[in-house]
């Protein structure tokens, strides 16, 4: 989906319940948002896709200001409300977080993390061997001493 229809959706959605300003209000907002993670050199297709659809952040927004309408795609909002409170999504309300990691601060952490990481597995290998070399030292020696008499016969 492009640009132009993801605001021409939105603004579609939002006509029926909110007032003019508010609608222009929000289309312009999700434009610029848009227009900004464009120049940051994201593809337009992939932030319009992580917005998600148009329909459901309309009915997000027209919700916040308080004008809930009857219908939405055939669900009651009251029933719709009901059954994300009873702990059941139908794919209304809810938020999905995207964990990116587009700064350069989480590369760093990631980084970080990784090397903490195997750090942590080398020490603790390193702890068997120290523990483990005091017994493993002398049964090779015994083993050795044992097949060279064995070889002498």
């Amino acid at each position: 989906m492009t640009q132009n229809e993801f605001l021409e959706k939105l603004r579609n959605a939002l006509e029926n319940d909110l007032g003019g300003s508010a609608v222009q209000d929000n289309v312009e907002y999700y434009r610029s948002y848009i227009m900004e993670e464009v120049r940051k050199g994201r593809p337009e297709a992939e932030v319009v896709g992580e917005l998600g659809d148009p329909w459901v952040i309309a009915r997000t927004l027209i919700d916040a200001a308080g004008n809930v309408t009857e219908t939405y795609g055939g669900y009651e909002a009251k029933e719709a409300a009901g059954r994300r409170g009873s702990g059941q999504n139908y794919g209304t309300g809810g938020s999905v977080h995207v964990f990116g990691i587009d700064a350069w601060w989480k590369k760093l952490l990631l980084v970080l993390g990784i090397i903490g990481v195997v750090l942590i597995v080398i020490a603790v290998i390193g702890g068997i061997f120290s523990l483990l070399m005091p017994l493993i030292v002398p049964i090779i020696v015994v083993m050795l001493v044992v097949r060279l008499i064995g070889r002498r016969r």
